[in-house]
């Protein structure tokens, strides 16, 4: 779009010695609510899986590894897509299905809106865009940029029609914008808008143009097509809060006649329920269609923004007691933040210089004529003006302090951004957009060389010099300035303190 079991059982199950080892799928199961579908690329949701949990495809060579837990029922292992995605980019390809029903993710293709891949599709995710830990052990979510998506139109055992089902998401409760429409849930099969109350999905963001919660968000939403709704109807509802969690657990639930909105920290503490009642008018019965997507819009509407780590959905309508449990699990698993920048350190209000490492053009600095970012043949004895221009004052990140952002020497106030992918030099709006635009994280230079800087809210992309402009590239990318030829050199850069 534009667009039961007994609850004692289910308390039996957590209150036992199994409390550990029983991951999200077994107390689904254990309630009478099986997952028919499981995904994340942090760990497994099952005690017992010791199965792929997603795949990755490297740019140096094109070849392919799967992940899987360290153990059984256990947190992805990290080391491994480290060791081979080093010195080169990666992308997520396949999030796979833990039932066993093989209702895998893959990138998804074009709808009623096409996405900015070639012949229409959308782009796949960074490997690396959303580190986080789990009880201490390193992992990666599923950092989804505008443009993202992930879908599959052929699934098994996924609910159709006016079909009881389950479904939450751990998300990042501080990545999402206004546009439609991050969702994780059920969908058409077809990639179209095919009217009203055939979809039924997670959202979360501040999207206002049908329902809204309380305050100005973001909130846990449903998208049920043509509407994301907070409650009985497209208007505002209250006891549907502002979310202000770093982790979030989002569940929407629905019946015939019944839906619900759960949510919670994902950290601690339980499920408060946000709506329970009717279904929207126009919305009873539904007519779910059993796609499922991750990032989009039913229609492949992919404007929107989020972090996904985990999430599943059920046969069934699940009981609050079962999702309590599920919620308790969830808080035992620990997600945490994990740095997000690696490589030689910046001191925040230093002043920098950035030295190209591509052979043949090692005498140019990142530098700026006006808005432009370019690379320029800078040295001592150049100008006091375009030693200015090559030089930048290190701040902690506007988007995210956890990275940096890079204010231009001779025009304070002004920062590098990427706009259209291209690298600008820009006066500080303090709009949400721009803020995000001018975050980068440096990590350790991909040709083995300095630093490379990797774009925030698009971690696929780094600072690039291509014919001595500066770019937000990304590693065989549409554009020309994503060629694949020398792109580990060009986006490596020497850091050291600046010209002035």
């Amino acid at each position: 779009m534009f667009s039961r079991r007994s609850c004692q059982r289910v308390l039996g199950l957590v209150a036992s010695s199994s409390l550990v080892a029983a991951g999200p799928c077994d107390i689904y199961s254990s309630g009478g609510t099986p997952c028919v579908a499981a995904h994340s690329t942090t760990r497994a949701l099952y005690s017992s899986y010791t199965g792929a949990l997603y795949q990755v495809q490297r740019a140096s060579d094109s070849a392919k590894t799967t992940i899987s837990p360290l153990s059984a029922g256990g947190v992805a292992n990290a080391a491994a897509q480290d060791t081979f995605c080093a010195n080169t980019t990666c992308l997520i390809t396949i999030i796979y299905d833990q039932s066993g029903r093989g209702n895998h993710l893959t990138q998804a293709p074009p709808g009623g809106f096409r996405g900015p891949e070639s012949n229409g599709y959308d782009n796949l995710a960074s490997a690396i865009g959303a580190p986080v830990t789990l009880n201490g052990q390193k992992a990666y979510g599923v950092f989804v940029s505008p443009g993202t998506g992930y879908r599959n139109d052929a699934t098994s055992g996924i609910a159709t029609g006016d079909g009881s089902e389950g479904m939450y998401a751990v998300l990042d409760g501080t990545h999402y914008n206004d546009a439609c429409c991050f969702d994780y849930g059920n969908a058409e099969t077809n990639n179209l808008d095919t009217g009203d109350a055939h979809m039924e999905a997670i959202y979360y963001g501040t999207c206002a143009v049908w329902g809204t919660g309380s305050g100005s968000g973001p909130w846990v939403m449903a998208d049920l097509e043509n509407g994301l709704f907070s409650g009985s109807g497209a208007g505002r509802n209250t006891a549907d809060p502002a979310i202000s969690y770093r982790f979030v657990t989002a569940a929407i639930k629905g019946r015939p006649s019944q839906w619900a909105i759960r949510g919670a920290n994902a950290a601690s503490g339980s499920f408060s329920t946000y709506y329970s009642g009717a279904r929207p008018s126009g919305y009873n019965p539904m007519h779910e269609e059993g796609a499922i997507i991750l990032g989009i819009g039913g229609d492949n509407s992919n404007s929107a923004q989020g972090t996904f780590y985990e999430g599943v959905m059920t046969a069934g309508y699940p009981s609050d007691a079962t999702e309590n449990s599920v919620q308790a699990n969830i808080v035992a698993a620990k997600y945490a933040t994990a740095s997000l920048t690696s490589g030689p350190a910046l001191t925040v209000g230093s002043s920098i210089k950035l030295q190209a490492t591509t052979s043949g053009y090692t005498t140019r600095y990142l530098a700026h004529t006006g808005t432009t970012v370019n690379t320029q043949v800078v040295s001592s004895s150049s100008s006091t003006a375009l030693k200015q221009q090559a030089s930048w004052r290190v701040r902690a990140g506007l988007g995210n302090s956890a990275c940096f952002s890079f204010e231009s020497v001779d025009t304070a106030g002004s920062y590098i951004r990427h706009y259209n992918f291209e690298l600008q030099v820009g006066s500080n709006d303090g709009s949400k957009q721009f803020k995000e635009d001018a975050t980068f994280c440096p990590q350790a230079g991909l040709n083995g060389q300095g630093s490379s800087i990797r774009a925030w809210g698009y971690p696929t992309r780094y600072f690039r010099h291509y014919s001595n402009v500066g770019y937000a590239a990304s590693n065989g990318g549409v554009q020309t300035f994503d060629a694949t030829s020398s792109f580990n050199d060009d986006v490596s850069w020497l850091i050291s303190t600046g010209f002035a």
